[in-house]
């Protein structure tokens, strides 16, 4: 699904609310009332609004919760139920075709990291953050032993979010149960640049024949995932079995990856 504010906002923890959208609407209850009523103080708004003065006095003295945070810069890049047509969702999508074959989201800040290789370039990855409204900085680049990562420069931990309420995993990849459905939510060609994107980083060929596979160590739900889409967008067969993905010769074709 779309990263929608309620989904973001329980992607935080929290110690005082056992769901952190909870705590965006109190939030805005308090400054809704208190613009009604500028001269009330945090007793009167708290007990107006049944809420403890102690937690009132820091929203009324300019102290906004991290959730709401969150759910504002999401809101203010466009991330928020974004139009499934729009250049905003497919940027979105795109993107998390990039996490999901060749990235990882941090579990402790949640910010989104995409490696670089053989048949996907820096620029496309830096491409890829700067359509949804980011920039990026690049790491390890001149390390020979390590992958070269890029990384966001800000608001990446709401992107990361963001991308996790999509269909991302938070930490080990390994313990992705099914494939993201945002995928079917876009257009066809979306779809199809989805893709194409995960086969350029995960893709593997056979120096005898022009088949190539897929190798996850994810669930079977997922495989069969993505096993249907790419059967989709290239009408051509796709088959999953064990932790494999192989994609025919025609497959292969079709999406320009040989």
């Amino acid at each position: 699904m779309s990263p929608t504010a309620p989904s973001l906002a329980r992607t935080y923890s929290d110690r005082e609310y056992s769901d952190p959208w909870e705590k965006v609407l109190d939030y805005r209850r308090v400054r809704e009332y208190a613009a009604d009523h500028p001269k009330h103080g945090r007793t009167r708004v708290g007990n107006a609004l049944d809420l403890p003065p102690s937690r009132v006095r820091g929203w009324l003295n300019g102290g906004m919760p991290d959730p709401v945070r969150g759910v504002q810069t999401a809101i203010d890049h466009g991330w928020i139920d974004p139009d499934p047509d729009g250049d905003v969702a497919a940027a979105l999508v795109e993107l998390l075709a990039h996490v999901l074959a060749g990235g990882s989201i941090t579990s402790r800040t949640f910010v989104p990291a995409v490696t670089t290789g053989r048949r996907v370039g820096l620029e496309e990855v830096r491409d890829a953050f700067e359509r949804v409204g980011v920039e990026t900085v690049v790491r390890r680049a001149d390390d020979e032993n390590r992958a070269t990562e890029v990384i966001p420069t800000a608001d990446g931990s709401v992107l990361g979010r963001c991308l996790v309420t999509m269909g991302a995993p938070a930490g080990e990849k390994i313990a992705l149960d099914s494939f993201p459905s945002i995928v079917w939510e876009v257009p066809r060609a979306v779809r199809e640049s989805f893709a194409r994107i995960y086969v350029d980083h995960r893709g593997t060929g056979y120096s005898e024949k022009q088949t190539m596979a897929i190798q996850e160590e994810r669930s079977a739900e997922y495989l069969e995932g993505l096993r249907g889409l790419l059967a989709d967008v290239t009408g051509q067969p796709v088959t999953a079995g064990g932790r494999q993905v192989t994609i025919s010769a025609a497959a292969v074709r079709e999406l320009g990856a040989a």
